[in-house]
């Protein structure tokens, strides 16, 4: 197989997203067959300083990232934050923002000696920087509907979308769903699964320093994830917590959003965003796994990564309803309500057994991110 670069138009930042993400995942493989140059996500939403608090964190937390600068990561992967202005929405600024990021990113690309590469957008903002850039290929990543994402410009986000359907020699879906709605509107269309750092999450506990949940009534129940404004549903948490209060409820993620309501429940313990590599320690301690998704077209259009981890970890997974969960109901626990969902936890801790924890671990066995890289160079360079 030929030497491939790739620039990536990242769907995330490098330095403070859990980097268990599919583009991450990919990248750091693909760097075993040429340079990759990961740029970290192009501001999407609108700058909305009402936000007060929130607002501030988030302009903190990305002007480390922009002065962290241009790192290596390995051999052949660089990580780079480039300063953009969240004008997506004002068309008269959008040139300014494209000749800044174009100005930056050439300078890096001299800088690493990359000279054509295949360009992959995770980003939707990135869309004309992209298709103006010289590459040999471009290949759009369509991981969610991110114009139905909170604070962003819903027919500009539409645009960039059905521009780089449009352009792209490959759009790569993550949702089986999104995929058979939208195959016809690609040049080419292939449907990626999800991969999983298998041997990570179901290897036996491998840090015995683990000490914020020694104390922790048991049964734990647990969720991993951004606390955001789409996911999970918060509301819907707390009414299944209230309804179960001898059980433990412990929570994994950033919070991204207003999360008092959660905090002020006595058997709810929010732990923060941990490491990736520390997440499978916190997750192998869970006695079940959740997934309570808030309903709506977002949800419609997800493929929850954490989903394969769990079941990577061989722990039962009670869900509220999305497309892509049907593929799983021979081993998940599905739930509309919080009254039945709870019901669910119950059934699920009962029911456990060595039995069951092995066929949700060989369910996603064969799913490993190597495995997904290889499917996408394959689909890339031996099905022309």
């Amino acid at each position: 197989m030929e030497r491939i670069d790739i620039l990536c138009f990242g769907g995330e930042d490098w330095w403070y997203h859990n980097r268990g993400h599919i583009d991450m995942q990919l990248m750091r493989r693909f760097a075993e067959k040429g340079k990759v140059l990961y740029i970290n996500s192009i501001v999407m939403q609108k700058l909305n300083i009402g936000q007060g608090r929130k607002f501030i964190q988030r302009l903190v937390r990305k002007a480390k990232s922009i002065f962290t600068g241009l790192k290596k990561i390995n051999e052949n992967f660089w990580v780079y934050s480039p300063f953009s202005l969240p004008v997506q929405h004002i068309s008269w600024l959008k040139p300014l923002n494209e000749l800044l990021l174009r100005s930056q990113i050439g300078y890096v690309k001299r800088r690493i000696k990359m000279e054509v590469p295949v360009v992959w957008v995770a980003c939707p903002p990135a869309c004309d920087m992209a298709i103006r850039t010289r590459k040999k290929k471009l290949i759009y990543q369509r991981t969610d509907r991110f114009e139905d994402f909170p604070g962003v410009d819903i027919e500009k986000v539409k645009n960039f979308d059905k521009k780089l359907k449009t352009a792209a020699e490959l759009t790569i879906f993550v949702n089986r769903k999104l995929y058979e709605d939208e195959a016809d509107q690609c040049k080419k269309a292939f449907y990626l699964d999800h991969g999983v750092d298998f041997e990570m999450f179901a290897s036996p506990i491998q840090n015995n320093n683990i000490t914020e949940l020694a104390n922790i009534p048991k049964p734990i129940i647990g969720f991993i994830g951004s606390i955001d404004e789409c996911n999970p549903d918060i509301d819907f948490l707390g009414k299944v917590a209230e309804l179960l209060p001898d059980m433990s409820f412990v929570i994994i993620g950033r919070e991204q959003t207003d999360c008092s309501a959660l905090k002020s429940r006595k058997n709810i313990l929010m732990l923060g965003q941990k490491p990736y590599e520390l997440v499978p320690e916190y997750g192998k301690r869970f006695d079940v796994a959740l997934l309570p998704l808030r309903q709506s077209r977002w949800a419609e259009a997800v493929n929850p990564l954490k989903l394969k981890e769990y079941l990577a970890m061989g722990k039962p997974v009670v869900s509220t309803p999305f497309p892509q969960l049907q593929e799983y109901l021979d081993i998940v626990y599905e739930a509309k309500t919080p009254k039945t969902f709870a019901a669910c936890i119950k059934r699920a801790i009962s029911e456990d057994s060595p039995e069951l924890i092995d066929k949700r671990r060989q369910m996603v066995k064969d799913s490993s991110w190597d495995s997904k890289a290889r499917l996408v160079m394959k689909e890339l360079f031996e099905s022309e």
